[in-house]
C-alpha cells in the first residue's frame, strides 16, 4: 500500500447545483496546468446540452475536459463504468503531468473514485426497468427504501433513474445496494473543495440559471430529442430541466409553471446534496476563488 504522499494527487470541486463548480474549476485548472474530470450524471448523455449545463464548447476550449457525452440518450453507463473510466482518466493526466480536477454535484460519482468502492458489475436488465418505469419516482423510492433504508444516504429521492438502478441491483444480487458499497484501499491524495453559498444566494442563482437556460433554446432543445424518436419517459429525460419542458409540451403545465417547478425541484435537489456533502468532515469548505488558490497552493506544496 502506498504512503498517502506517494499517491497521485486528485482535486475535487463539490458542491450544489448552480454553485458555481464550472466557473471555480476552470479558473483553477488553468492556472494549475490541469485538466478537468465530469462528475455529472446529466453530463454523460450526448444531445442533452442547455438542461444539463455542461460547459460550454469555448469553455472546454480553455481547459481540457473528460467524461461528457459519452453516451445516447437511450443507453446506460452503470456506476462501476463511470468510476472504471474517471479512473483511468485521471491516471493519464497524472502520467501527462498535468493537474486532474474532478468537478460536479453528483456525489456517487465523485464518491466511488475517491473512495474507491468496489462495485459489481450488474448488467442491466432491460424487462425489469421497463416495468419499473411505469411506476412514479415517488413509488419506486418508497419500495426502494423498504428494501434497503440505508439507501436513503446517498440516492436522491428524484433521481428516478438512479433508483431503479438500485432496485435492479437488489434483485439480481440479492443484497442491498448500500451493503455492496465496499471502499477500498485509495487510489489518490485527494483535496476536496466545496463551495458554500447561502441559501438565498443559491435561490437567485438557480432563478437566472433557468431563465437563461429558457433562452438559449431549452425548449426548442428538448422538443428536438422528442422528434428524433426518443421517448419522454426515458431515464435520462427524468431528470430536472427536462421533465418540466416536457410535461409543457404535452400541454399538461404552463411555461410559467414549468418554470416555477424547475426552480422549486432544484431547491429540493441542492437540500439533497447538501445533506450528502456536509457528512464528509473531509471537504474544505470556501466562499471564493481566493481560498480555492490558497488551499491548493498549500496542497500542492
Amino acid at each position: 500500500m502506498k504512503t498517502k504522499d506517494k499517491l497521485p494527487k486528485l482535486i475535487v470541486i463539490a458542491g450544489p447545483t448552480a454553485s458555481g463548480k464550472t466557473a471555480l474549476s476552470l479558473k483553477l485548472a488553468k492556472k494549475f496546468k490541469g485538466e478537468i474530470i465530469s462528475a455529472d450524471s446529466r453530463a454523460i448523455y450526448k444531445k442533452l446540452d442547455i438542461g444539463t449545463a455542461k460547459p460550454t464548447k469555448e469553455e472546454r476550449n480553455i481547459v481540457p475536459h473528460h467524461l461528457i457525452n459519452l453516451v445516447e440518450p437511450d443507453d446506460v453507463l452503470t456506476l462501476s463504468q463511470y468510476k472504471e473510466l474517471a479512473v483511468k482518466k485521471i491516471k493519464k493526466i497524472t502520467s501527462r503531468n498535468r493537474l486532474p480536477f474532478l468537478v460536479g454535484g453528483t456525489a456517487l460519482y465523485i464518491y466511488a473514485v475517491i473512495g474507491n468502492w468496489q462495485i459489481p458489475e450488474v448488467s442491466p436488465n432491460k424487462k425489469l426497468r421497463a416495468e419499473l418505469e411505469k411506476q412514479t419516482a415517488e413509488k419506486l423510492y418508497l419500495q426502494l427504501l423498504k428494501k434497503d433504508h440505508g439507501a436513503k444516504n446517498f440516492i436522491d429521492p428524484q433521481n428516478k433513474r438512479r433508483i431503479i438502478r438500485a432496485l435492479e441491483v437488489i434483485a439480481t444480487t440479492k443484497k442491498t445496494f448500500s451493503e455492496q458499497r465496499k471502499k477500498g484501499e485509495p487510489l489518490f491524495d485527494t483535496l476536496i473543495i466545496g463551495i458554500k453559498r447561502t441559501p438565498e444566494e443559491l435561490k437567485k442563482i438557480i432563478s437566472a440559471r433557468t431563465k437563461k437556460m429558457i433562452r438559449a433554446g431549452l425548449i426548442k432543445e428538448v422538443g428536438g430529442i422528442l422528434k428524433k424518436g426518443y421517448s419522454s419517459k426515458l431515464p435520462a429525460l427524468s431528470g430536472i430541466h427536462y421533465k418540466e419542458i416536457i410535461a409543457y409540451l404535452k400541454k399538461e403545465i404552463t411555461l410559467p409553471e414549468a418554470i416555477a417547478l424547475i426552480n422549486k425541484n432544484n431547491e429540493k435537489l441542492v437540500k439533497h446534496q447538501l445533506t450528502w456533502f456536509k457528512r464528509d468532515k473531509g471537504i474544505r469548505w470556501i466562499k471564493n476563488y481566493a481560498q480555492a488558490n490558497s488551499l491548493l497552493k498549500n496542497f500542492l506544496q
